[in-house]
């Protein structure tokens, strides 16, 4: 079963559980948090098995997304990856800011900024790839992050940003003892790219709250492409 579907397990086990403490206060019938309950597991389970865990991911997000902080953190942390990746000359095809915005254009997860990185996969096939080209992206991963922590202090988003640069670093045969080294340099690489760029960061920011189209965005930018 998905994290998120056994969080709707753990919801539903926690209505039942107040609503036996404080329904004899509320004259509420035990057989109305009892049907609650089994509606609750009965999505979990259709979820789970049937559309692999994106329909709690979307529930969870979409209560989420009543706290006006999380979406800013998303518009912010997704803004980091999209004008480091522009920078970094690396394609930006598309982005979502919900898991319901990611579901509709077939995406997993909660959504986020999507690249061209067919030129890293035709070198991930042959478990070889330029230095340059793994900098470039270990540093786009680290950018929402990076991102976030300048903005609010600290950043609640990023794991699975983490784990696609573990997953490549892993795949080139880099140890463990290496991973938080480079997450920790690449996120300062990320940082001082977007503190030299703070204005077209806002504007991007701006852009991507109002929906913009990933043209309009790169327009918003005002910068070419890095190298």
């Amino acid at each position: 079963m998905s994290k998120t579907s056994l969080n709707l397990v753990a919801i539903s086990i926690f209505l039942m559980t107040l609503s036996a403490l404080l329904g004899p206060f509320f004259n509420l019938s035990p057989t109305v948090p009892a049907l609650a309950t089994f509606a609750i597991l009965g999505i979990a389970t259709f979820d789970s098995f049937s559309l692999q865990g994106r329909g709690g991911t979307i529930f969870l997000d979409w209560i989420a997304g009543f706290n006006s902080e999380h979406r800013d953190r998303i518009i912010h942390h997704e803004a980091g990856h999209f004008l480091v990746a522009h920078l970094l000359g690396i394609p930006v095809t598309g982005y979502t800011l919900s898991a319901w915005e990611a579901w509709k254009q077939g995406q997993g997860g909660q959504g986020g900024v999507t690249f061209d990185d067919s030129e890293l996969a035709s070198q991930l096939e042959v478990g070889k790839i330029s230095a340059q080209m793994l900098d470039r992206y270990c540093t786009v991963w680290m950018a929402g992050i990076a991102a976030e922590t300048l903005v609010f202090n600290n950043a609640e988003g990023g794991a699975d940003d983490k784990n696609k640069l573990i997953k490549v670093l892993t795949i080139l045969g880099f140890s463990e003892s290496v991973y938080q080294q480079k997450m920790r340099f690449h996120a300062l690489q990320a940082k001082n790219l977007l503190q030299e760029n703070w204005s077209n960061y806002e504007a991007l920011v701006n852009a991507m709250r109002q929906r913009s189209s990933v043209e309009d965005c790169r327009e918003k930018l005002g910068v070419g492409h890095g190298a």
